[in-house]
This record gives structure tokens, sequence and C-alpha cells, in this order.
């Protein structure tokens, strides 16, 4: 008895298939092998394939969807437009062969029973694109009408268009380095962006490149590392990391001598940290509990909450979010966000720096925060972030002294950003000894 033939690729294709159903009904993150039964037994370089296959889909999915909805009269199944989606951006984005890429999707069609009958449209409609090609890195289709309007609303139209014009590109990957990159500066083709933060053109798995294991450096967009350097981290500083998971700040806070503790309230997030420390040589507490309603009573000099949210700002490296979220999502969120905010106010011993931050482009889920914060809590006031502090961008600081860092703020982009610094006033018995203190020091001139 013969074997069934299994078109080369095809099992590639099918863990591409699931990922990408994966991403729209957020089952996982494109990074997790779990989200595709296939993915994890694949060979890294299909596995690679796999996911690049589905983040140019989702980068191009608005310009992508309305040309296939101008070839299809009828709305297919899912399963098939997926299968359309992947097909098209091998052919048109990819430079497949075009007889490859329809082949390649017809055979997939073909494997599949729910998507069987289906295979003649597949053929037609992916022949019909690659005859007419679409523009598919048009800015006013590229992310989804709603978020885009919501983006002109807070910075114009001409900047809106310019943020969405990010979305098609595949991102360089950052690097938080512990120290001078010496022999990773050639190896890994580094190019500095702030302070410790490096960029190379190189991607695919980075547990495989040079110093990794060795625990030199972690990945960390050049965004997300300037929060940690906000607080000023140094020995002998206390500092709890709230919402700490994958880790990238509780390293850096670690690296710089500081005495941290991460917490998280997922256990299985928090063995990414785990993981990361390990790799690195770096030491934090690190507890599972919900920020909100942790009871213990310990206070700190610096605290960081980067807040659960829409993380619309992190679109380069995880496009699905502009599809996934709803405007509702967005109201939802910014409630915790006020919840996090207060518990991690209790968390700033007197004369301590509170840094708040989200990956979101939201204005809610940022400005709004520090209104209402300012408004609930007395014993705090903004401590403003100057020009250029932590690596920031110049253009991201904003009147007040917070920082707004939109994806177009770095030449080949960044992840969009709201970071605010606060201080605590001292209590009324620290600011009467501040004050004896000051006044024992002037007569003792």
């Amino acid at each position: 008895m013969t074997e069934p033939r299994i078109p080369i690729g095809l099992p590639a294709r099918r863990a591409a298939l699931d990922l990408l159903a994966a991403a729209f009904s957020r089952r996982a993150g494109l990074e997790d092998e779990s989200a595709a039964p296939g993915l994890a037994d694949l060979e890294p370089r299909d596995r690679a394939f796999a996911r690049l296959l589905v983040l140019t889909a989702l980068r191009r999915l608005g310009p992508l969807d309305r040309a296939l909805d101008a070839r299809i009269p009828r709305a297919p199944p899912e399963i098939v437009r997926n299968i359309l989606r992947l097909g098209a951006v091998q052919a048109l984005v990819l430079g497949a062969p075009p007889h490859a890429a329809v082949s390649a999707s017809v055979d997939l069609a073909e494997s599949l029973p729910e998507a069987r009958r289906s295979k003649g449209l597949v053929n037609a409609v992916l022949r019909g694109l690659i005859r007419e090609p679409p523009d598919l890195s048009d800015p006013e289709a590229l992310a989804p009408d709603w978020l885009l309007a919501r983006w002109s609303a807070a910075w114009g139209r001409p900047a809106a268009l310019s943020i969405a014009s990010v979305i098609a590109g595949e991102p360089d990957t950052d690097l938080t380095l512990r120290e001078d990159p010496g022999d990773l500066a050639e190896t890994l083709s580094l190019t500095r962006i702030a302070a410790d933060t490096w960029r190379t053109a190189r991607r695919g798995e980075v547990a495989a490149w040079d110093g990794f294991a060795e625990g030199r450096w972690w990945v960390q967009d050049a965004s997300a590392a300037i929060p940690a350097r906000l607080l000023n981290p140094r020995p002998g500083l206390t500092a709890l990391d709230l919402c700490a998971a994958p880790g990238g700040k509780t390293l850096q806070l670690a690296a710089a001598g500081a005495e941290v503790t991460a917490l998280d309230r997922s256990p299985a997030r928090l063995r990414r940290v785990r993981e990361n420390l390990e790799r690195t040589g770096l030491t934090a507490e690190v507890i599972a509990a919900d920020s909100g309603t942790w009871d213990d009573g310990r206070t700190f000099d610096a605290v960081l909450l980067d807040a659960p949210c829409t993380a619309t700002g992190t679109f380069r490296r995880n496009p699905d979010v502009l599809w996934v979220v709803k405007p509702g999502d967005i109201a939802s969120l910014a409630a915790d966000q006020a919840r996090l905010l207060d518990a991690a106010a209790r968390r700033v011993r007197p004369g301590g720096h509170l840094v708040y931050c989200v990956c979101s482009l939201e204005t809610e889920e940022g400005e709004a925060q520090v209104t209402g914060f300012l408004k609930r809590c007395a014993d705090f006031a903004l401590d403003p972030i100057a020009p250029g502090e932590g690596g920031a961008p110049p253009e991201s600081r904003r009147e007040d002294g917070t920082l707004r860092i939109l994806p177009t703020h770095r030449p080949g982009g960044t992840d969009g950003f709201f970071i605010a610094r606060f201080a605590r006033r001292p209590n009324r018995r620290a600011r009467r000894d501040l004050a004896q203190g000051a006044g024992a020091a002037k007569s003792g001139s």
C-alpha cells in the first residue's frame, strides 16, 4: 500500500493556518507554540516560515481583505478566507513563484475536509490577484477604520497615516545588553539605539544567537527599556516591578544592582521571568499574586507598573492586536489600570517614585490615567521626565513631562508607549525631619 502524497511544505502551511485562527480567537500569542498543534513538531526553518506567513498576512490584513472581498461574491468559510490570505501574501509579498503559491494553497484546501469544496475558488481568486496585484501597503487600509479614526483625533490625520504605514514593515530586533557588546557588535551586526539598547536586522530563533545562552543580553524593544531607567536603578534601591512578566524590566533593575521584587498574577508567565533570571545570572524575588490585591505590607523606594492594556503600540511585532481589540476593551482596561495604579501607589514609600507605563496608543490608557490618578492621590505629583531622559526620543516628551512615544519616533520604528513618573511627597514627619536637618546644616555652616 502506497503512502498518501503529502505536498512539500504542507505541515508548515497547516500550522500557519492554525496559528492565524488562534491569533483571531486570542487563544494564544504568536510566539506560543501551543497556539498551533503542529508548530512544535516542525523543523526550525519550517516553524519560522509558518510564523512569517502569519505575521505577513496580519500586517497586510486590511488591504488584503479589501482585495479578496472585491473578488469573492459571497463570504466563504473563515478557514477558506485564511487559506486565501496566506496564499496571497506568499505570491504578492514574500516573492514565492506564483504557480507554487497557488498550487500550495489548493493542496492545503484539498487536505482539509471543511475547505475541500472550495479549492476551485482558491485557485481562481489567487490567480486573479496575481494577474492584477492590489496595493497591499495602502496606509488608509492597514489599520482598522475605528483605530485610524482614534489616532487621527489624537494626533491629526497625517500623523495617524504615518503610524499606520509602519504596520506593514517587518521590524528589526532590539536587545538590551548588560555590558559593552564587544565581539557581539560584529557577530550580531548591532547598531546602538539608546543607552544599553542595540538593534540588529537579524531575525529568527534568538536562542541560537551569540551571547544568548551566556545571558549577555535579552530581547527588549527600545521603548520598553525606557521606564526602568527612569527610576535611576542602583545598588541599595528597593524596587517593585508589578505585572512583571516576561521580565525585561526586572532584568534591567536587577542588572543595575537594585533589590527587586517581581510580581505577576500568572504563574505560567513568571516561569519565563525565572528562566531569564537564571540565564542572565541575576537575582530577584519572584511572586505570583494579583498586583491589586497583594497582601504584603512592604513599601519600596521605586515601583514600576507596566499595566495590562490593549497593547496597540506593539503592532510591529504583534499585528494581531489591531484586529482582535475592540472599542469596549479600552474602557474595561482603563478601569483596571486605575485600580492597579492606586494599588501601586500604596507600595511607594514617602519620598519614593512610581513609574506608570502602557504599550498602548490609546489616550484613555495613558494621558487620562495621569489626570485621574493625581485627583485621587493627593500625596503624589508628576516628576517631569527631562528631554531625552532614559533614552526617550526627544519628540515624545509632552509639556507636562510625560512621554507619548509614537511608532514613528525612531528611524525603523519603535513600540508605541505612554510613560509617566510620579514622586510621593514625604509624610508630615519626614518633611519636619528634612526641614530640621536643613536648618541644622545651615546653622553649622
